[in-house]
């Protein structure tokens, strides 16, 4: 298993930082990692992911939504049965008014010795560049 996880510090309620995550509709308004994204939050739904790291690189998936814990956790989990998954989740913590977002990706299967360093660094880019564009959206 591999995980790559970073957090940012968002100073709204875990409600609004939960509306802004979750209207995909609008991600190609904000979001620099997820440039696109069609579905739904809800448990079960299959939806579409469409990202660009900071390196270029352009990739889509397709991946179900495993959680959709409104203001708490959103996970979706995409996989190449017996060769390799990535369960990418945000998880979301409020107190006293500011939200700390813990946005990670845990890779399992045969192929993730095959990450090299500079994909996890560009992979780990990408969110970092996320966060900082999430919390500039749900703060302005």
């Amino acid at each position: 298993m591999k995980e790559i996880r970073t957090e940012v510090e968002i100073a709204v309620s875990a409600q609004k930082v939960w509306q802004v995550l979750t209207d995909f509709s609008r991600y190609p308004e904000w979001n620099p990692f997820i440039r696109e994204a069609k579905g739904e939050a809800k448990e079960g739904s299959k939806i579409e992911i469409r990202i660009t790291t900071p390196s270029g690189a352009r990739r889509t998936y397709e991946p179900r939504v495993t959680k959709a814990e409104p203001g708490k956790e959103l996970r979706w989990l995409g996989k190449v049965p017996g060769f390799l998954s990535g369960e990418h989740i945000f998880a979301l913590e409020e107190k006293n008014g500011v939200t700390l977002l813990v946005h990670r990706e845990v890779f399992g299967g045969l192929l993730t010795s095959f990450f090299g360093k500079s994909l996890d660094e560009d992979v780990r880019a990408g969110f970092e560049q996320m966060n900082r564009a999430l919390k500039a959206r749900a703060e302005g």
